[in-house]
């Protein structure tokens, strides 16, 4: 695999989980060929849908263009249904979904973990596929009956291989050690949704949820970063690998494209134990091409697509007949911590809210 190729397209393309909250617009291009923004922010609103081809899914995703465009060309070639491809971030998905009720010009929203959806269940539509009696274990079932998971995506520390040196880093407690000072890429929990995931695994790790203990080595943890607080995920995972910073707290995937792409980096799950959460495929409500709808939904949860994630696009699948990943930890390799989704839900706000506080204190 050429690394110049892939670095370009995680770059151009980075994929985008900022929380719903927080995003604002940015540009994007339609059908499969275009470009996704790195993160929803600044630029033009996205390109009007068309619902006038009965033949079409209209798909709203912030993943890359490169996990994108071979599950496309595959779902259109098995289906000959067409794909209309809206690029852009989560954030700014949710909010033309819901401008789009009384009208809706997109069938499928692909993005976002569960904690970004659920808060506006209403603008999607109940539909349990098939495939579910194949997901992994009961907590990334459609229980809500309009959230499908899609993926797992947990979140890892991203260390520079060039840059630790003699430095141990096997979880969360050796981000507190003098000489990572200054040098760890961290996202901001309120402006992104890794940051955020990272923020609810760190107090579930290191303390057992929102307790004195966890908020204690938030503390130390944010004095470690000696002032330095990213406002995108990518920023993270391109930091470590361009060398500006010894290690980071990314998701999954983020990391992995990179350390498919030759570069100097290597991925660490938390000794102390790891989160992992389901991202969504889920229909707008009054879809217009429901039945397409439907079968994309089908398709991205069946066994052919999900072994293609699995084998070829560095992403973890949701099922539980898939073959190992041959760069990702084994999911039964992993020490996994179980935390309610609903409780982080409910605390999101206040959750931010503190770290930010605790942040500003000792920045």
């Amino acid at each position: 695999m050429n690394m110049k190729k892939v670095l370009a397209g995680i770059l151009s393309a980075s994929l985008v989980l900022t929380l719903a909250a927080c995003s604002g617009g940015s540009g994007t291009t339609s059908a499969s060929g275009g470009e996704a923004s790195a993160e929803a922010g600044t630029g033009e609103a996205a390109p009007a849908a068309s619902k006038s081809d009965d033949n079409t899914v209209v798909v709203y995703s912030a993943y890359t263009l490169e996990f994108l465009d071979p599950l496309i060309e595959e779902f259109e070639k098995e289906t000959g249904v067409k794909v209309d491809l809206i690029a852009a971030g989560t954030g700014e998905l949710l909010k033309r979904i819901e401008s789009e009720t009384n009208n809706p010009l997109g069938d499928i929203l692909f993005a976002g973990t569960v904690s970004t959806v659920t808060p506006q269940m209403e603008l999607f539509e109940d539909y349990v596929s098939p495939n579910e009696e194949f997901v992994l274990s009961d907590e990334f079932k459609n229980s809500e009956k309009c959230i499908t998971r899609a993926t797992l995506m947990p979140s890892v520390l991203m260390v520079n291989t060039n840059l630790i040196g003699d430095i141990e880093i096997n979880g969360y407690e050796d981000l507190l050690n003098p000489a990572l000072k200054g040098k760890i890429a961290a996202a901001n929990p309120a402006q992104t949704a890794s940051g955020w995931e990272h923020l609810v695994n760190m107090l579930y790790a290191m303390g057992g949820g929102d307790t004195d203990e966890a908020w204690d080595y938030v503390t130390k943890f944010c004095e470690n970063l000696d002032g330095k607080l990213l406002n995108s995920s990518s920023a993270v995972y391109k930091g470590v690998a361009d060398g500006e910073y010894t290690v980071g707290l990314t998701y999954e995937t983020g990391g992995a494209d990179y350390v498919v792409a030759g570069a100097p980096v290597k991925l660490v799950y938390m000794e102390e134990g790891v989160i992992f959460r389901g991202t969504n495929v889920c229909i707008v409500k009054n879809a217009p091409h429901m039945e397409n709808a439907q079968k994309f939904v089908d398709f991205l949860t069946g066994k052919e697509a999900q072994t293609m994630m699995v084998t070829e696009l560095n992403n973890r699948g949701i099922r539980n007949d898939l073959p190992d990943s041959p760069i990702l930890k084994p999911y039964n390799e992993v020490k996994v911590l179980q935390a309610e989704e609903s409780v982080a839900i409910e605390n999101k706000k206040n959750w931010c809210d503190k770290f930010t506080d605790i942040y500003t204190s000792v920045s």
